[in-house]
Formats: structure tokens, sequence, C-alpha cells
């Protein structure tokens, strides 16, 4: 069966092959390859299982379908000493290349430029802040190499990717050395690993921010799974406190009580707080004995705990009493009457109008009021016509 190459080309440009011969040739060996018209001059990146693991996972890669193109031989001496030729004539194209896009007035940089192994292609890579019309200037290029010509416009990542150089750690561009593919990274990285948001100091040679803050972000995600959230409010065995920061790396919280007072607690301890005042299980602590109380039954109902004893504030509120519940009201079984009321004593009435008032007198169990700023109870002239005391309506019959 055919062995499956990964093959680089200039500017970390990496591309997949099959390779027909019994043997797959070494790493880093010279090789020709079959290219867009013609052939190109590549070293050998990996093979064997790295190579399928690979293609599978990188963004270059051709996933589970056989690559389309072949590697055809081993490069000869000559053939390097060409492929050398080739790469000193890059930059030189890349500057008239230039010269050219400055006399059309393009907003365009171009980054590289790379011959192919034959001479009968050249690509120019260059970034741009928006889209470009550069069909008048592919033909001048053409006019002025006799080559086919290729644009293609990559981002500052890949910019940095291609030039390669060394980073602020000391050593090579990742996305130069060894990197498959360039996530993205966005300030959501830096925010959950409690970096600084300034972009300026989270930033590459390339503008953007480092491909290193997705290294260790998986990491930090799943251990602060294990913390309670800052700013919360969690109930411990001093009562409600705030969560004020998190150390994932020692295991520890700091936590600020309602007056201001901030300590420091290890997670595991926080935990058992936490527990302990959510179900109300007492905290024993040492226990003085004066009647020979045994301190293994102080765990049980807070019936048998002495109201001396030393216990969390958490097993105090457990242990207060609780209020007696109001009883049910009955309900009546028959309807509640009114009770009669005391029979009012009746004034004196004027002789001809005794019959009258006497049959006018309303039962003891109704009880009328008269207006407001009338008197109740007095007879005489304040008696009206309808016979109820306390009436200062009319006048009284002779």
């Amino acid at each position: 069966m055919p062995h499956l190459i990964e093959v680089a080309f200039k500017g970390n440009r990496k591309e997949f092959y099959t390779w027909e011969l019994d043997e797959a040739p070494p790493l880093k060996a010279a090789v020709i390859v079959d290219a867009d018209r013609g052939e190109d001059l590549g070293h050998v990146h990996s093979v064997g299982e790295l190579a399928v693991k690979r293609c599978a996972g990188c963004s270059h890669g051709c996933g589970s379908a056989p690559p389309a193109r072949k590697a055809v031989r081993l490069a000869v001496p000559a053939e390097l000493r060409q492929a050398r030729d080739v790469r000193a004539q890059d930059d030189g194209a890349r500057r008239k290349a230039a010269e050219r896009v400055r006399a059309h007035g393009l907003g365009m940089k171009l980054t590289d430029a790379e011959w192919q192994w034959d001479r009968k292609k050249l690509t120019f890579y260059f970034t741009a802040d928006k889209r470009v019309d550069f069909r008048n200037l592919v033909r001048d290029l053409a006019a002025l190499f006799r080559a086919r010509i290729e644009l293609k416009q990559i981002g500052v990542r890949d910019e940095a990717k291609r030039l390669d150089g060394i980073g602020r750690c000391g050593r090579q561009y990742c996305s130069a050395s060894w990197l498959p593919e360039l996530r993205p990274v966005n300030l959501g990285v830096a925010k959950d690993q409690r970096l600084s948001l300034n972009p300026t100091q989270i930033s590459g040679a390339c503008g953007r921010l480092m491909c290193c803050l997705r290294y260790e972000h998986e990491f930090y995600v799943q251990s602060r799974k294990r913390f309670p959230k800052e700013g919360k409010i969690v109930v411990t065995s001093l009562g409600e406190e705030k969560v004020v920061s998190n150390d994932i790396f020692h295991e520890r919280v700091t936590l600020r009580g309602p007056e201001g007072e901030a300590r420091v607690v290890e997670l595991a301890a926080l935990k058992r707080e936490i527990a302990t005042a959510a179900g109300g299980m007492p905290v024993i602590e040492e226990i003085d004995e004066p009647n020979g109380v045994d301190t293994e039954d102080l765990s049980g109902t807070p019936a048998d705990t002495a109201p001396d004893e030393d216990v969390s504030a958490a097993a105090r509120r457990a242990q207060q009493p609780r209020p007696k519940e109001r009883p049910a009201r009955r309900q009546p079984t028959a309807p509640r009457t009114a009770p009669p009321a005391p029979p009012a004593q009746q004034p004196p009435a004027p002789p001809a109008a005794a019959p009258e008032a006497s049959a006018a007198t309303p039962a003891p169990g109704r009880r009328r009021r008269g207006r407001r700023g009338g008197r109740r109870g007095r007879g005489g002239g304040n008696q009206g016509n309808d016979g109820n005391p306390g009436s200062s309506q009319g006048g009284s019959e002779p």
C-alpha cells in the first residue's frame, strides 16, 4: 500500500502526498512532488502513524480521503542546488511586485513571494484590511515575470507563521514551529485565567492575542467548577460570608464577613462548613464532662444536649425550640346570634303619647343609633315621631 507523507515547503506551508515506493522516505529528506502544472521541491515533515494523525486533525489535512497528489522521487544534489537558486530570487520578486502595487495605488502589503521549483508559478502572499481588486496588477506581474501569477490574501497571524521569529518567551513562534492550527483567541480566555485585559500586554508579534493563552484554558475552566463563584454569599459556621477570590493552585478561598473581616479557608474545610450549616449537624469540639455525660451521645437529638455545651452557631439555631403552632379555629356548628341587649331604661313619656310610644318601642335585639350629635336614652321633647329614643327630628305630640 502507498505511504502517507507530509511535506513542508517555504513559509511553513505543508501538504500531504502519497509515496508509492516500498520504503517510506526518511524525515527531512528532500523530495520532488507533483505541483500545479509542474513539480516542486520540499522536505519530509512526518511519515507513518504521525502523518495519518496529522492528516485527520490539521487544517491542511485531507481527512479520511487519500491525497490527490503524489511524491515522485527523492531529490538529487543538482536539484537541491537549483532549489537554493530559486529561493534566492524570491526576495527580488517581492520587491518588484511591491513597486507595481504602489504604482496601482492598492491598499495591500506584500508579505512574501515564493517561486515554484520549476519556475512555472510565482505566488505572492499579502495582507489587507479589506477586499482588493488586483486584476490589473496580476496582468502586469504576469508580463513582468513571464510565469503564472497567484495572489493569496492571508491574516496577520498567518503572516507571522510564514515569516517566523522569536517570541517574548525566548522561543520560536508556536505557529511556525509545531502548532498545527491557529485557533481563535479572545479576551474571555484571558479573563478566565485572571490575566491582564490590556491587549498590549497579552499580544504577540502579530498584534493579536498570543496563541499560548489557549493552552491552559481548559484546566482553568475545569478547576473553577470545584470552587464557589466569586461574589456569591455562602452560609458557613460563622454565618453568611461573601466569596472574594479563589486560589485554584493552593486550593484556598478568601471570604469576607458582614462586618468586613476577611479570612482564608481551605476548599475542603469550606465545603464541610457549608454542609454542616445546611444540614444542621453540630460541630463538636472538646466538651467538659462535669456530670459524667458521655460525649458520644451528644450527637443525638437537640433535646439531649445540655444548654452549656460548646456547639456551633448553626447547631444552636437548630436546637432552639420551635414556636407552638396555633390551634385551628373551630367552626361553629350553629349560627351565632347576637346576645340580647340589656333593657334600656325608658324615659317617662307624656300621658297622651304613652300608647303610641309603647307600641313603637324597638325589639330588645335591635338597637338603633341616633344621628351624630343626638342624645341616646333621653326622653321628653327630643323624642321623634317614630318613637325611637335619641331621634332629634320632628316634635312631640301634644
